[in-house]
C-alpha cells in the first residue's frame, strides 16, 4: 500500500510503522510510531496500545522489477533477513 499509495520505494515501505486494528477504536501501533500520530489518533477518540514486540505484526521481503527491468530488494529492519537476486 504504500508503495502504491504514497510512492515509496520498497525499502522504505518495509521500514514504515505498522499498525494494526483491534476492534472498536483501538489500534496497535509499534514502538518506532513517532508520538505525533499517536497523539492525534488519541485526539480522534482512538485507544492507542504501543506494542513493545518488533515481530508481533509479521515480517515481509520485497522483490520488485522497475520500469527498466532492474530488480530492485528490500528486506524487513525488524529481524535479520536478506534479498536474493538473480
Amino acid at each position: 500500500m504504500n508503495m502504491i499509495d504514497f510512492g515509496l520505494n520498497p525499502q522504505q515501505a518495509l521500514d514504515a510503522p505498522r499498525w494494526q486494528w483491534i476492534g472498536g477504536k483501538t489500534v496497535e501501533v509499534e514502538q518506532d510510531t513517532p508520538n505525533h500520530i499517536i497523539r492525534q489518533l488519541q485526539r480522534m477518540g482512538h485507544n492507542v496500545v504501543v506494542q513493545p514486540d518488533p515481530y508481533h505484526m509479521g515480517r515481509g521481503q520485497i522483490i520488485i522489477r522497475d520500469e527498466d527491468g532492474v530488480l530492485c530488494g528490500a528486506t524487513e529492519k525488524r529481524t535479520d533477513g536478506q534479498i536474493a537476486c538473480f
